[in-house]
């Protein structure tokens, strides 16, 4: 994994890879507000992302209110995104996907 900071192009054919995240106007850092239905899911969910950037030896900037975690992303060291930013961004997607039940018709 490195630490090399990403340029504009990479970063918005990266963007378009995930769900919902999106760059921040000075392009250093990328930004989701994920909802869930209750804390408890919330709390889960911070959890096992908490846990994933401990292996990837990179932490997000993030809040938790009740159901609702804001995250941002960039590589301090760097000043900059470089893919461990996005290696996380698609680790904490899973970890959303996985506590978001879909209906079955």
């Amino acid at each position: 994994m490195g630490y090399e900071v990403l340029d504009r192009g990479v970063i918005e054919r990266e963007l378009v890879t995930l769900d919902g995240w999106a760059m921040v106007p000075d392009g250093d850092a990328i930004t989701k507000i994920f909802v869930f239905p209750s804390f408890a899911q919330a709390f889960s969910f911070m959890t096992e992302c908490a846990l994933a950037a401990e292996k990837l030896d990179h932490h997000p900037d993030w809040s938790n209110s009740y159901s609702r975690v804001e995250v941002r992303l960039t590589t301090h060291v760097k000043k900059g995104l470089t893919d461990r930013d996005f290696k996380l961004a698609r680790a904490m997607d899973e970890a959303f996907r996985a506590r978001i039940v879909t209906p079955r018709n």
